[in-house]
């Protein structure tokens, strides 16, 4: 969605020549990129907000039925809340110049520079959101992290980072670990080593039972099944072993004719601007994210143009402002994996 407004005073004829058309270009790029998606509207919650900022709140679950005696009254039962989340939204703004030159030369329609600069302005909106919701998840293990002039809060309600060993559930009833390292895709050449897909399918059954065993607020075992599966996008040999554990319908590497588990279970996502180190890997439940209200973005202000002539140049100015709160509600939706034998500070060893 964009929001337009013309400013007012606007007496070059030259400015008519291009206003309705820059404006057409702006909302035409808006609804095909719209339509397209991207990784904000793939991964993450979006919700509209009116206010400063928006709190997530927790609660515990009831307690299951119990069996009551014929005449006997219901059981009392009651939740409380267990954790809280603020999330506070951020203003994002870029202007381009049209200038005088390039509105007179556009008599006959609109300049193709001003058509590419409008074009471009409307992507670059679309790429801010992308890329932060890119940032966010892929600096999840750590609580603060600095992009595009803004202090991100990566943390979660329980004020540790998305991906941890140490998050907490039920007012601190006990903890539980969403961040892994172990021996994931087994790029080794030793022949007595199982083959990369073999390794890389059994890790990935172990995630998604760890992903599945997570508790609520009540300890009870949540029983999501993670179906989404999150990828950096410059580990090539990491990307084709989870492309072939997914996407076969027999299992690799058996002759005897065994069905492949994984098969048709999982949405392969890669992260462009997810430049790792390692090969990494992360899991989600979008039941979980949607239901637990774990990858949140609020759209405070959507992309508002205002446009005006510069006095002193006569060139024609375009500025784009939004504001928006991007965070996450609950770590229990997602974890991350590590392929590394050695200790990954804060993640937890893969059993």
């Amino acid at each position: 969605m964009i929001i337009y407004a013309k400013s007012t005073g606007l007496n070059n004829a030259s400015i008519g020549k291009l206003e309705t058309p820059i404006k057409m270009i702006i909302e035409h790029e808006s609804d095909l990129l719209t339509k397209k998606g991207g990784i904000c509207s793939w991964l993450f919650n979006i919700e509209k907000s009116s206010r400063f900022g928006e709190t997530i709140i927790g609660q515990n679950e009831f307690d299951i039925f119990s069996s009551c005696v014929e005449g006997a009254g219901a059981e009392a039962d009651s939740t409380q809340e267990t954790y809280r989340k603020f999330i506070e939204h951020i203003q994002f703004m870029k202007e381009f110049v049209i200038t005088a030159e390039m509105m007179e030369d556009a008599a006959f329609g609109v300049a193709q520079d001003a058509k590419r600069r409008a074009q471009s302005f409307t992507r670059a909106y679309y790429k801010t959101m992308n890329r932060i919701c890119e940032h966010v998840l892929s600096n999840g293990y750590v609580a603060k992290s600095y992009f595009a002039k803004t202090n991100l809060d990566l943390t979660t309600a329980d004020g540790l980072p998305l991906f941890s060993s140490q998050h907490t559930y039920g007012n601190a009833l006990g903890t539980q670990s969403n961040y892994f390292y172990g021996d994931i895709f087994s790029h080794g050449a030793l022949e007595e080593r199982k083959s990369s897909t073999d390794v890389f399918e059994e890790a990935l059954s172990a995630l998604s039972v760890t992903l599945r065993n997570m508790k609520d607020e009540n300890g009870e075992v949540l029983g999501y099944t993670a179906d989404t599966l999150i990828l950096p996008g410059n580990r090539p040999v990491a990307e084709a072993i989870a492309k072939k554990v997914c996407g076969s319908e027999g299992s690799l590497n058996s002759n005897f004719n065994d069905i492949n588990l994984h098969y048709g279970n999982w949405n392969i996502i890669i992260l462009p601007s997810w430049q790792a180190a390692e090969d990494r890997v992360m899991i989600m439940s979008s039941e979980a994210n949607k239901n637990l209200s774990g990858n949140m973005f609020f759209n405070r202000v959507p992309l508002t143009v205002t446009n005006w002539v510069d006095n002193h140049t006569g060139n024609y100015i375009w500025n784009g402002r939004c504001r928006f709160g991007v965070g996450f509600g609950t770590y229990k939706h997602i974890l991350m994996a590590v392929d590394s034998e050695n200790s990954v500070p804060g993640a937890t060893k893969l059993a």
